[in-house]
């Protein structure tokens, strides 16, 4: 191959749609009949390490292995969010999640909000922090990418989309 032809085809990687690069698995999510039961269990004979607990919706979230490196969501049956199916998250980068709308688009994937709208931008989830951006498989399960961010936790503000989260003071 000359170096013509390798710029050519650096060049077309470049605005081919690709696919997004992932790094790890951040994140699985469980259905537990008795959530009290298990957070004991994943708490006392697991080891994980209780990230937030939301009582309301009869959820509890585990650090695994410390705080940004991967999570453990935990529902009570029947607790589950309306369309929720089986959830998985990729951690990456967080360049690669602001791009991600933009990315799914362009290979026929609608990108998907924290709160399962159309979403032109990434959500962030507070409380960890993160940006995420969610789309479905082809079997309607959820898929996530998520990048921690490097900010102090802000729980007041549950869930805000990336431009709320980047114009106030001390974020984004």
């Amino acid at each position: 191959m000359s170096d013509v032809d390798a710029v050519d085809a650096c060049s077309a990687a470049a605005v081919s749609p690709g696919p997004l690069r992932l790094s790890g698995m951040f994140e699985s999510h469980l259905t537990v009949s008795d959530l009290e039961r298990s957070v004991s269990f994943y708490r006392d004979v697991i080891g994980l390490s209780l990230a937030w607990e939301v009582p309301e919706r009869s959820a509890a979230f585990f650090w695994v292995g410390g705080r940004g490196e991967g999570l453990l969501g935990l529902w009570s049956l029947g607790s589950t969010p309306i369309r929720f199916a089986l959830h998985i998250a990729f951690t990456t980068e967080l360049e690669i999640v602001l791009d991600a709308c933009d990315v799914l688009r362009r290979l026929g994937i609608t990108p998907l909000s924290f709160f399962d709208d159309e979403a032109d931008e990434p959500s962030v989830i507070a409380w960890m922090p993160a940006a995420a951006v969610y789309f479905r498989d082809p079997d309607g399960h959820l898929i996530e990418v998520i990048a921690m961010l490097s900010e102090a936790p802000r729980p007041e503000l549950r869930v805000v989309s990336w431009s709320e989260w980047a114009s106030r003071p001390g974020t984004g």
